[in-house]
């Protein structure tokens, strides 16, 4: 994305490209302590307070571009090196999400994958989701409906699906 696209609003309301790029390098480094946690057997939270992501977030979004970019490709690699350094025991080890999940820490690989993909589409900067990996995009459905699901929105979810509605009538997730 260019320069000039940092102040560019994206498809999630009120954030900008440097909001998605701020939250997607912030979200390396919440990753990066579960991985910590996971390496050392003690439990680590994401974030240090409720509100240190959205701080964060907003923080970031006032960077340069070009230190934005500079840090979202630093903490990528860092999170890369950290993951990629888990024995299979420690991928095994239980780590806990800002949303309260419990989940083996070998699954921080697809949070990460997730988010990028995701947020790639957010960008409205030429990735759509038909441009993801089919795989990807397969899992990704596939956690959404479970989600949805187990969140009693079945109706909500058989109405969209079925074209019984124009606009998903589901909140925005992810």
């Amino acid at each position: 994305v260019s320069d000039d696209s940092f102040a560019e609003p994206t498809a999630l309301p009120g954030w900008t490209t440097a909001h998605v790029i701020a939250h997607v390098h912030f979200k390396a480094l919440a990753l990066c302590r579960l991985v910590g946690g996971a390496r050392t057997g003690v439990e680590a939270s994401m974030y240090a307070s409720a509100g240190q992501r959205a701080e964060e977030i907003e923080q970031g979004a006032e960077e340069l571009p070009a230190r934005l970019r500079a840090l979202a490709t630093t903490s990528a690699g860092q999170f890369m090196t950290q993951y990629g350094s888990l024995t299979q025991a420690e991928r095994g080890r239980i780590v806990v999400t800002a949303q309260g999940r419990h989940i083996p820490a070998g699954e921080l690989a697809w949070l990460r994958c997730r988010e990028l993909g995701v947020h790639a589409v957010d960008l409205a900067a030429g990735t759509g989701f038909a441009d993801l990996p089919p795989g990807f995009v397969d899992a990704l459905v596939n956690e959404i409906v479970a989600k949805r699901l187990a969140g009693g929105e079945r109706p909500q979810l058989a109405a969209w699906l079925t074209g019984r509605v124009h606009a998903a009538p589901l909140e925005r997730w992810l």
